[in-house]
This record gives structure tokens, C-alpha cells and sequence, in this order.
């Protein structure tokens, strides 16, 4: 018997009893709709901790830590390592130092950085260019945010609330590109402290962060700058030189904030490895990324252990459904065996129609599935905002259906109406053809 046969044969009695397998369909999709809906919520919860962890950091970065200070040998050894695409470094400004821009000042954090290297890793800049000269600085976005007008009197009888609005009244509003800030620093001479100013250009703005709550108030120095600095200060990177602290001895070429970079993301474990054998300490997004996975990977696997119990409660309508086909159809069973068709056949047709009724189940729910995806990612959102006042995190995910979750449904849903429609199937065969002749069973 051809396939086609067997295809025609099974619609014709599928047709006989449309309101039976309609209902069993309802079942088999109400199953499968509920087993990815419910697995959804973990993929969709899942999808927004790996974005959290991932936006804004680069998943090919490694931090990399010592228990001493970085020398220009030891960057030069992590940039020579094979798959190694550049290595940041920085040296930070510990001085007492501040900004000046007309009544405005601010103390952002300072740093030398290797400006070829922070673009190979994707420094960018919002506005302007890098640095030509060495009075030019790149400041972070936010780094008006930082410049407020000097307190006075008035000030210090404020409360805590009236002190920070007038702080944002009081920030600067130009436009900073071109403009020439005043850069303070301080040193003791004896029991004095002794001021000097460096009036620098800021040369470019640094591009915006990619979430709402950081800010970038840094400020990036060139190297020949730091060199007059630590001239005026005769300590390294501007230390201060405190009565109470023994002479600074510490070698003036040396790095902290060491960064890795490395072509693709799947190079970092690799990497990774071959720094902690050089005796440092490693960190990348990737180690947070396993943990995570590994977490919803249970979560994840429980959810649809759970929704697969729909799926076989559907089973037994399925299981109903044909233990009666074939009580039904013992007459057309008889006659098929009396013209010598194999049990193999007969078999064969029964599970055919289960696995229909399934595959329709699943394909139904899979739409429905997606439907409620959908709906509830928009929705929710909104309702929770108006009657709850408070806005849910920024791309933040209800529920989420990979093109795998699918698959794994089908595939649990074809196996079980499989299952289910066995025992009927096998019954079939055993139907003895002179009894169903006479409609005997």
C-alpha cells in the first residue's frame, strides 16, 4: 500500500469523525502552547541577564590583575600572545586634582591611556578627534554633568533634597568641545600645600554609555602631560607626597587597569588560560556567562519538564481517540487483512493518524505560542506601568522563543502521540478478520 494511499485513507476517516479529533487537536495544542509559553518565561528572563551582562562590554575583553604593578615588559609579553588583538593600559593620576571652566569646577578621574590601542578595543568618540598635542585631553560624556559651580555660604544650610537640585542647577550648560579648562594639582612643600595649574584643550568627547544609569565623567591626559605633572609633584603619576607618608619609591613606568582584547569571543577562554599560566589573575564577561547558563539551563529544563506533562495529559485524548478509531474501522481492518494486507500496513496507518493529530497540536500551539509572546512582551509592560507606577527594566524580556524552544516541543509532541497511538495500532493488527467481517469484535 503506498503512501498516498495511506495518506487518503487516514483524511477520509479523520473526516468521519470531525468533532472527536478536533477536540483531541484542542487538547494536543492547549499541551504544546502551554509547554512553550511556560518555557518562554526562562528563555525570556535568560535573554535579559546574558544582554544585562554583555551591553556595553565588550565579550571579547579580559581583565587582567597582578599582585604588581605592570611594567612595559609584561604588556609587551600579553600583546605578543598568540590571538591577542591589543592590550589597554592605564595609568591613573592620584593626585588631589581639579577642573576649572570659568565659575564651574569638577575632580573627574584622570588617566593616561595608549589612544592607539583604546581604538583597536572600540574607543569612540561622540564628538571631536584624538588628541595631536599634549595640553589635549578627551573628556567622557557626562563629564559636564561633573561641572557644578563652586559652593558657597549659602549652600551649607540646605537639606539634602534642596542641595541636589541646586546642584543641577548649578552644572554646566555649554557646549565644552574647544573649550579651555584649567587643571589644578596640588603638592606639599614643607607643611604648605603648593598649586600649580595646566591649561589643557579638550580636543574630543567620548561616546555615550549604552545604559542610562552609567556615567562617564573621566578624563583622558596624554603621556608628555603626566611627565610635567609628575616633574611639578617629583613622585610618580602625581602622588601626593604627604609629611606622614615615607618617600614614594615606586617606578614611574608602571600600569594598572591592564585589558586584553582578542579577535573573536571565542578566543577569550583560550587566552584566558595562557595568561593565568604567566601567574595573573583573569576576568571576562564569559565567566559570569557560564555560571548563568548553567543556572537556566536547569530552570530551562525544568519548565519544560513541566509543560510536557501538559503534553501527555493530551496523550490520553489521543490514546481515547484511537483505541475508538479502531473499534470504529474493525470492519475496514477486517477486509484489508482479507485482501492480504500486512499487519505492518494496518499499523502503520494508525500511527500515521496520531502522529497527524499531533503534529496539528503542535504546530497550532507553536502559533498560539508565539501569539501570546508577542502580546504579553507589549502589553505587559504598559499595564504594569499604569497600575503598578513602575517602569519594568529597559529591554526587558517577558517571555522569549528561540527557534530551538519550538523544535523541542514538536519533537516531545510527535514522540508522545506516537507513543499513545501504539497500543491502538498494535491492537489493530491482532483484530481477527472473520469476527470484524460479521462486525464481532
Amino acid at each position: 500500500m503506498k503512501f498516498k494511499d495511506r495518506y487518503r485513507f487516514v483524511r477520509a476517516n479523520m473526516k468521519k469523525n470531525k468533532t472527536r479529533v478536533i477536540m483531541t487537536v484542542l487538547a494536543a495544542t492547549i499541551g504544546c502552547a502551554f509547554l512553550i509559553v511556560l518555557a518562554s518565561i526562562g528563555f525570556g528572563i535568560h535573554k535579559t541577564a546574558i544582554k544585562d551582562i554583555t551591553n556595553g562590554r565588550l565579550m571579547t575583553e579580559i581583565e587582567v590583575h597582578g599582585e604588581k604593578p605592570f611594567t612595559r615588559k609584561d604588556i609587551q609579553k600579553l600583546d605578543e600572545l598568540k590571538n591577542t588583538k591589543t592590550v589597554t593600559r592605564k595609568q591613573i593620576v592620584e593626585n588631589n586634582l581639579t577642573y576649572h571652566l570659568e565659575k564651574y569646577e569638577s575632580r573627574s578621574e584622570t588617566m593616561v591611556a595608549d589612544i592607539p590601542a583604546e581604538k583597536k578595543a572600540g574607543f569612540e568618540l561622540s564628538r571631536g578627534r584624538m588628541p595631536i598635542h599634549k595640553n589635549e585631553i578627551i573628556v567622557g560624556y557626562d563629564f559636564a554633568q561633573g561641572l557644578a559651580k563652586i559652593p558657597d555660604e549659602e549652600t551649607k544650610n540646605l537639606s539634602e533634597k534642596e542641595l541636589q537640585n541646586k546642584l543641577k542647577e548649578s552644572q554646566y550648560k555649554g557646549d565644552l568641545l574647544g573649550k579651555t579648562v584649567q587643571l589644578e594639582i596640588q603638592q606639599m612643600k614643607g607643611k604648605k600645600i603648593v598649586k600649580k595649574n595646566f591649561p589643557l584643550t579638550i580636543a574630543g568627547i567620548g561616546k555615550k554609555p549604552s545604559k542610562q544609569w552609567m556615567l562617564n565623567e573621566s578624563v583622558f591626559i596624554s603621556e608628555g602631560l603626566l611627565k610635567d605633572i609628575e616633574r611639578f609633584t617629583k613622585t610618580p603619576r602625581g602622588i601626593m607626597n604627604l609629611p606622614e607618608n615615607k618617600p614614594i619609591k615606586m617606578d614611574y613606568n608602571v600600569f594598572n587597569n591592564v585589558k586584553v582584547y582578542t579577535h573573536t569571543a571565542d578566543e577569550v577562554e583560550g587566552v584566558s588560560k595562557k595568561i593565568e599560566k604567566m601567574g595573573y589573575s583573569t576576568y571576562s564577561a564569559q565567566n559570569e556567562l557560564k555560571q548563568i547558563n548553567v543556572i537556566f539551563l536547569i530552570i530551562k529544563i525544568g519548565l519544560i519538564t513541566v509543560g510536557t506533562v501538559a503534553v501527555l495529559i493530551a496523550s490520553i485524548g489521543i490514546f481515547n481517540t484511537m483505541t475508538m478509531a479502531v473499534t470504529e474501522r474493525a470492519q475496514d481492518i477486517g477486509i484489508m487483512k482479507a485482501i492480504g494486507a500486512h499487519p505492518g500496513v494496518i499499523k502503520k496507518i494508525f500511527l500515521m493518524e496520531s502522529s497527524f493529530i499531533g503534529i496539528m497540536g503542535a504546530l497550532i500551539g507553536t502559533a498560539i505560542a508565539y501569539l501570546f509572546s508577542y502580546g504579553v512582551n507589549l502589553i505587559l509592560p504598559v499595564l504594569i506601568e499604569q497600575f503598578f507606577h513602575e517602569k519594568p527594566p529597559e529591554n526587558f524580556y517577558f517571555s522569549y522563543i528561540p527557534v530551538s524552544l519550538p523544535l523541542i516541543c514538536i519533537a516531545i509532541c510527535f514522540s508522545v502521540t506516537l507513543i499513545s497511538g501504539l497500543r491502538p495500532a498494535v491492537r489493530a493488527t491482532q483484530v481477527d478478520v472473520l469476527k470484524a467481517l460479521r462486525r464481532d469484535i
